[in-house]
């Protein structure tokens, strides 16, 4: 597939990177010089300089010959434009990465067709969601969902005194009476696994499970955790994120939010009535202990800045916050994260880079995940009509080592598979995998 990405930032450089290791065809354009440059020298991609806005550029790329459109800068008007344009001569499918929530509203003015635009991805919601399922499943580092709630992945991290360690997972498995979860990815120190029934857990690891639902806190009890439900959150910056987070937990939790710049604050608590707005700086101690960190619940990092948002969780930790969730862009910082102590971790970029892979596969992929400094992919197949897979238990179709299936949903029911189960057309498999199997993974399920 060629595919015309628009902007060569962050969230650009990283889809380029992901869906170039999918062997798609891959034109970027790109007005920064030194964006061009990095991207020249680190991916295998067709760059072309100069500006999204201009059809001559466009033209330039071959725009009339692209399946795809994504046009991901960091201003909005300039995305539009580019999917407007790009519907003009006929691309077929477009996607606009927006910060403006008005213009993803159904009631405004412009509608999708008319604006040009097929999907649109906002970044900051995405993050938003992602941080208040966390807040919401209070014990866990990740917490993501697959077909509208029916499945989860979990993530915790395992403590000394952990019931899970050094067992077999199979005999765990057995000892719990086989419960509807199972471990599919492990990261240990620095390295990603995927494990079998012979793989036994040890102190340290963060473990992903795909669980039912309404086996979620069971797990992370049985994990060792206790399960505790957040009440008071401090929310560190009030951008867009913070916003977005503080309007979904209002009535369900007390919710500060500390901003250090003073006109913003102002505009924060017109915007938000019930929530205390603080304006100062979120990593001076006095100030947090002023306003009462030792008695959060939740210490959630959104601001900007990386490095305050790494330096205030671990502050709070040092506090003995109970949980800390910080907003960490740097790609490049994810694999550390764990290393240096850190609770949980959410990135703007991999979410972003999810939505719009998800959507550019969508023929054959339901729902795409990423998790932050964990080598892993959590991909949600459909099983088509025809395939070799069907009838055939999963113990007998060669999935290539560092994969694995780790949820399927049968007749709307979710099964949480062992070596007999069979795949029937239509089913949807959760499949976990390395990145250099990815290849074969999609060849198995085309």
């Amino acid at each position: 597939m060629r595919v015309l990405i628009v902007g060569a930032g962050d969230i650009g450089f990283q889809l380029c990177r992901r869906l170039s290791q999918e062997n798609h065809v891959i034109i970027v354009v790109e007005n920064d010089p030194r964006r061009v440059r990095r991207i020249s020298e680190q991916l295998d991609v067709l760059v072309i300089e100069g500006s999204g806005t201009s059809y001559k550029v466009l033209q330039q790329a071959g725009i009339e010959n692209v399946e795809v459109m994504a046009a991901m800068t960091t201003i909005d008007e300039v995305n539009l434009l580019a999917c407007r344009m790009a519907k003009k001569v006929g691309v077929p499918s477009t996607i606009a990465r927006v910060r403006n929530p008005e213009y993803a509203l159904s009631d405004f003015i412009l509608s999708p067709e008319e604006l040009g635009v097929d999907a649109v991805v906002h970044p900051e919601q995405e993050t938003a969601d992602a941080v208040v399922r966390l807040i919401r499943q209070a014990s866990a580092t990740d917490a993501i969902e697959f077909e509208e709630g029916k499945i989860q992945v979990i993530g915790v991290r395992l403590s000394d005194d952990s019931p899970l360690l050094n067992l077999p997972l199979e005999e765990l498995s057995r000892q719990h009476g086989d419960p509807p979860m199972r471990v599919a990815a492990i990261k240990r120190k620095q390295q990603t696994l995927i494990p079998d029934g012979k793989d036994e857990l040890v102190a340290g690891d963060q473990i992903y499970a795909v669980c039912d639902p309404d086996y979620t806190e069971q797990f992370i009890k049985l994990s060792g955790q206790k399960i505790k439900r957040a009440e008071r959150v401090m929310i560190l910056g009030g951008g867009l994120i913070g916003r977005f987070i503080a309007q979904q937990l209002t009535g369900d939790v007390n919710v500060k939010i500390i901003e250090s710049d003073v006109e913003k604050s102002w505009r924060i608590a017109d915007e938000l009535p019930n929530s205390l707005i603080i304006q100062g700086d979120g990593t001076d101690y006095d100030l947090l202990a002023s306003e009462g960190i030792l008695e959060t619940d939740v210490l959630v990092a959104v601001t900007g800045d990386d490095e305050t948002n790494i330096i205030a969780t671990l502050l709070a930790q040092h506090l003995e916050v109970p949980r800390t969730i910080a907003l960490v862009n740097k790609v490049q910082y994810l694999p550390i994260t764990s290393t240096i102590g850190m609770d949980s971790v959410v990135s703007k970029q991999l979410l972003t880079v999810n939505a719009v892979q998800r959507f550019i596969s969508h023929q054959k992929v339901v729902s795409i995940a990423s998790l932050p400094g964990v080598d892993v992919q959590c991909i949600e197949y459909v099983v088509p009509p025809g395939s070799r897979m069907i009838g055939k238990a999963l113990s007998k179709i060669h999935f290539p080592r560092g994969s694995l299936v780790g949820a399927v949903i049968h007749d709307d029911n979710l099964i949480i598979p062992t070596g007999a189960t069979q795949l029937q057309a239509d089913d949807r498999a959760v499949v976990f995998a390395l990145p250099h199997v990815m290849k074969n993974i999609q060849k198995l399920f085309s």
